[in-house]
């Protein structure tokens, strides 16, 4: 049995589990549109345009009902899927940069050790379940 949220009280791995779903239905329809869309623009501007609300009103909503702003969400969701690339394929890490969002390596390899005080190299290295991908320790 897999939940899809763990159970007493234990961290959420997964930002999109994270974060509160939203109770406005646009902001919520954002959030589930977000996830196969990180290589998109994805300002505030943009998000606000595809919820069909101002900047400032989305920018306001989103984070009273997600409890983040729509900047930290989007950088959660491409940490993630960073994440499972490094652990699921030998792509290079500037080739994962781009397919999550980031124009550079070098930008997702200081978001990455911002979030999880490691990086990209070193979290294959020790998560990758691609043969010949994950080093010996």
């Amino acid at each position: 049995m897999v939940f899809a949220r763990r159970p007493g009280g234990q961290a959420q791995f997964s930002a999109q589990l994270r974060a509160q779903p939203a109770r406005t239905p646009a902001i919520r329809a954002v959030q589930h549109w977000l996830p196969d869309h990180l290589d998109e623009d994805l300002s505030v501007a943009a998000l606000a345009r595809r919820a069909g609300m101002s900047e400032r009103n989305f920018a306001r909503a989103f984070r009273i009902e997600t409890d983040s702003t729509p900047a930290a969400f989007v950088e959660s969701l491409r940490v993630e899927a960073a994440r499972r690339l490094l652990e699921t394929t030998d792509l290079t890490v500037g080739a994962i940069a781009r397919t999550v969002g980031y124009k550079h390596g070098e930008t997702l390899h200081r978001v990455f050790s911002r979030h999880l005080a490691t990086t990209p190299e070193r979290y294959r290295q020790h998560f990758s379940i691609i043969a010949g991908v994950r080093s010996p320790r």
